[in-house]
């Protein structure tokens, strides 16, 4: 039996007991992870601080920042040691010195652990930035390899950006390894000067048990909706932001007669969509479900038809996956990311223009020639999380036998 890896996890992409859907794909990777008997992970999960005061409190209100502040400073989730230490957020300028910012506040933090009797043997870090490159001044401090998981914006974004590019490009250079998500984004790591040795694709995977085909009958009346074969159901489940584009999704129902859009989630973007919909005469097809609990979405996906993920940018969209090991198939986005999920017309489609007729014709074409939901499901059934997390525990004591080599 192997040495038990001591893992710290860092990243500011971590649920808490005040935002308990944020980057809970990272919290069930490690679960996963930690559910081989092999590796051990405290986390450490900075969230942000500001004055509740005034200005301040509106400004906090916009950034998402005021429900993260509410986040207890420790907590137990899933039998995992969960910290919360504060950094300073800064609006606008706050871009380039949070990696800094960051770092300052998590030192404080893991020295405590460390003086606590806690000792670790790698830094197993998700984001890019600010996290990968806080991670890696850590990891220098406390003489810790790191190993930073890219999972999106971090790559396809951010380093449009002079001074977030910069401290990116380092902090790969300086990683022991790197995950991406996809291929697209392990390509893009590369693309920034990362050594293609270190630089692994594991994609994210599902739990088959949470998400699994529902009587359909039963979630279509819970929700209010004509029985199976009786109407047309779409759904699209994420936050209501800008880069998920669900105003083409709710534009695409014009030429999709009698079509009802189930919307799972919410956010800033919620108000104008619902006046799109009115605009467009679509209020009666289109239902704001508002957010629901992890174990509460089979019963959504299984009462669709077909989901629909509109996005501009995913690093690997889990809920096209999600809906699959559900029965029921996707429309999805033509984007790097999405075409490592869907790759087989049990999957669903991949639109040959991300417009609203794109998505329109798409998924008339579906629905056309839908596929068999159980082979859509067999199709989800690819996609555990045994090879992932086997995937970890390869780079993590790839890079500890490296590290004690030198």
């Amino acid at each position: 039996m192997p040495d038990m890896l001591r893992l710290l996890t860092f990243s500011t992409l971590y649920p808490n007991a005040a935002q308990p859907h944020h980057g809970i794909f990272v919290e069930n990777r490690l679960r996963h992870l930690l559910g081989s008997g092999e590796a051990t992970s405290t986390v450490l999960a900075p969230v942000p601080y500001y004055p509740k005061g005034g200005v301040a409190r509106a400004i906090g209100a916009r950034f998402g920042w005021a429900r993260a502040s509410d986040a207890p400073a420790h907590e137990i989730r899933h039998g995992i040691s969960v910290h919360h230490p504060r950094y300073l957020a800064i609006p606008k300028i706050g871009m380039n010195v949070a990696p800094d910012l960051l770092a300052r506040s998590a030192a404080q933090a893991l020295r405590r652990l460390i003086d606590d009797g806690h000792r670790f043997d790698a830094i197993d870090a998700h984001y890019a930035y600010p996290d990968g490159v806080a991670a890696i001044a850590l990891g220098r401090a406390f003489n810790l390899p790191v190993v930073i998981t890219a999972r999106g914006s971090d790559i396809t974004l951010l380093p449009e950006y002079k001074i977030p590019r910069r401290r990116i490009v380092d902090a790969l250079a300086a990683a022991q390894a790197l995950i991406g998500v996809s291929a697209a984004l392990a390509e893009g790591m590369v693309a920034l000067g990362a050594d293609p040795q270190r630089v692994h694709v594991l994609r994210n995977g599902i739990d088959l048990a949470m998400f699994h085909p529902v009587d359909r009958a039963q979630a279509r009346a819970a929700l209010d909706l004509p029985p199976p074969g009786a109407g047309n159901v779409l759904i699209s489940v994420g936050h209501l932001i800008a880069r998920k584009r669900v105003h083409l999704t709710i534009q695409a129902l014009t030429a999709l007669p009698g079509v009802i859009l189930l919307l799972v989630g919410d956010g800033p973007e919620r108000a104008a969509l619902q006046g799109l919909a009115e605009g467009l005469g679509m209020a009666q097809r289109v239902r704001f479900l508002g957010t629901r609990a992890h174990d509460r979405l089979a019963a959504c996906y299984g009462a669709a038809d077909a989901m629909v993920l509109a996005s501009s940018r995913e690093g690997w969209a889990n809920v096209l996956l999600e809906s699959m090991a559900c029965g029921t198939p996707v429309v999805a986005s033509n984007i790097a990311g999405n075409t490592d999920v869907v790759q087989s017309p049990e999957a669903g489609l991949i639109v040959a223009e991300n417009t609203a007729l794109g998505f329109a014709s798409a998924i008339t074409r579906l629905f056309a020639a839908r596929p068999d939901r159980g082979a859509t499901r067999a199709y989800a059934e690819r996609f555990s999380w045994d090879e992932t997390t086997a995937g970890q525990l390869a780079v993590f004591r790839a890079v500890l036998g490296r590290s004690r080599e030198s």
